[in-house]
């Protein structure tokens, strides 16, 4: 007894400093410098949480070695996986990459909390009877906690398959027949919260217990699917951020079903700083969640003042050998990262760039945008994998009225986030949004592959603004070919 009691005290007191870990983790991730720092002090912290766990099963009365293996094999294989998942997807493949992490662990909580419903069913009571005299509300808390944690989680791992198959290009559509519309979407919520009350409070035979977590269950990936399929591309940033917090409060909620405190804490850092996030990318983009909810930019093209990609008539071409002469007598220089330069894979190579320039004498910055590529913080990833000085990154509202005293201003395959129809067409679908206000510069040069639209899908009059220059090409090879040249000046 007093050896089960010692390794109880000893887990809590992992599960305490885990806790900790992931704190101090999140408050590194706040600021670049320190943002590979506090994704080690996170997994280390994981590594105690999951050594912990293990080590309690030592304190259960019914365990036994082929648990114990079978729970530590389980952690091993995990692990490994994730690592190799990790090293080999390609940089440009993070957003999507992200998204499905997200909804494996929605469908984690999902499976734990289903795990847990047999509790009742086997002693044929309904959900809210668990628990003993003395503790009421237990029973109650258990009913909701596990409903909420099978509709959260489901809804979390069917909605981040949809936006990973969007950002992986697999899914292009807005609608699949009825799924998506907003009456649907409404039928289906009313019915999992019905479920979910039918088999927490008012069931206690077995087999309805289990038709009630089954069906809510399957109401719940449909819920999922039918939230995020209207969600327009360029507004998959918010979609990945809110996403990411339905999996934290998915995982709060399977803590309150296990009594987990770790889970509990854990769930609720990463629900409320999803949360956070999501603000932060709506007021980039100067729109309401509930816009972003119901698709506001799916259909941007075909309203509004902007047209689609048609039509431009006054757009200069340039090539390297310009673009590396026009750096040349450059004595300020700023990139604008964007998607392109992800595809590409050209951060080394603007690094290599910027290097040069600075050889030169000039001042070299970079304009982030925050809802630049297909996630929060793409392009920073981007750039701290080339090894670009941390304090040459400047967000929107600290370098946009820099762009008026710069010399040359490099748009790296961004598009939307430097459309001046934002500040200048009220009628557009982007009409308010933040953007990088590149076209105050001396000169604009754009690279870009062709003339077509961002995410938004809509037309963008900085490509034939007077100032601006575009050098249609791979960002990559154009990068390239700009170095080569700027050598030989």
């Amino acid at each position: 007894m007093l050896g089960v009691i010692s390794i109880q005290y000893v887990a809590e007191f992992g599960y305490m400093a885990a806790s900790a870990l992931f704190m101090l983790g999140l408050i590194k991730l706040g600021k670049v410098k320190s943002a590979r720092q506090g994704m080690s002090w996170a997994a280390f912290g994981m590594a105690i949480a999951i050594a912990a766990t293990i080590a309690l099963l030592f304190a259960d009365d019914h365990w036994s070695t082929k648990s114990v293996l079978l729970a530590a094999a389980s952690a091993i294989a995990g692990s490994a996986l994730g690592y190799w998942m990790a090293i080999k997807v390609p940089m440009t493949s993070m957003p999507e990459f992200v998204a499905f992490f997200n909804g494996l662990g929605g469908l984690a909580s999902t499976f734990v909390a289903l795990a847990e419903i047999p509790r009742a069913a086997h002693l044929q009571l309904s959900l809210a009877d668990l628990g003993d005299k003395d503790h009421p509300g237990e029973g109650a808390m258990f009913a909701i906690a596990a409903g909420l944690a099978v509709l959260i989680g489901a809804v979390t791992f069917s909605g981040s398959m949809i936006a990973y198959a969007k950002l992986a290009g697999k899914v292009n559509k807005n609608r699949a027949g009825p799924l998506g519309s907003q009456g649907l979407n409404a039928l289906l919520g009313v019915a999992s919260i019905a479920l979910g009350v039918w088999g927490g409070f008012f069931v206690s035979d077995p087999a309805q217990i289990y038709v009630a977590g089954g069906a809510l269950l399957v109401v719940s990936l449909v819920l999922g699917i039918g939230l995020t399929m209207p969600i327009g591309g360029a507004d998959m940033p918010v979609a990945i951020a809110l996403l990411n917090s339905y999996s934290g409060i998915a995982a709060m909620t399977t803590g309150f079903v296990l009594q987990n405190n770790l889970l509990i804490v854990a769930g609720s850092l990463v629900g409320a700083s999803g949360i956070i996030l999501t603000q932060i990318m709506c007021k980039a983009m100067n729109r309401s969640l509930s816009n972003v909810l119901l698709g506001g930019l799916q259909d941007a093209g075909d309203g509004g003042g902007a047209k689609k990609d048609e039509g431009y008539t006054k757009v200069k071409t340039t090539s390297a050998e310009e673009l590396a002469q026009v750096l040349d007598s450059a004595t300020s220089v700023i990139f604008v990262p964007g998607y392109g330069l992800a595809v590409a894979q050209a951060q080394h190579k603007v690094r290599e760039l910027a290097t040069l320039l600075e050889k030169k004498g000039a001042q070299v910055r970079y304009a982030i945008h925050p809802v630049a590529g297909r996630m929060p913080g793409h392009m920073n990833i981007l750039l701290a994998e080339a090894d670009v000085p941390y304090e040459q990154l400047y967000e929107l509202d600290k370098i946009n009225d820099d762009f008026k005293n710069t010399d040359v201003v490099v748009v790296l395959g961004a598009n939307d986030v430097c459309n001046p129809a934002a500040t200048q067409d009220p009628k557009s679908p982007i009409a308010g949004m933040p953007v990088l206000e590149v076209w105050n510069a001396r000169t604009v040069v754009v690279v870009k592959r062709s003339l077509a639209s961002g995410y938004a899908g809509i037309r963008n009059e900085l490509f034939q603004m007077d100032n601006s220059l575009m050098l249609l090409a791979d960002a990559k090879k154009a990068l390239e070919d700009t170095v080569t040249e700027l050598k030989a000046l």
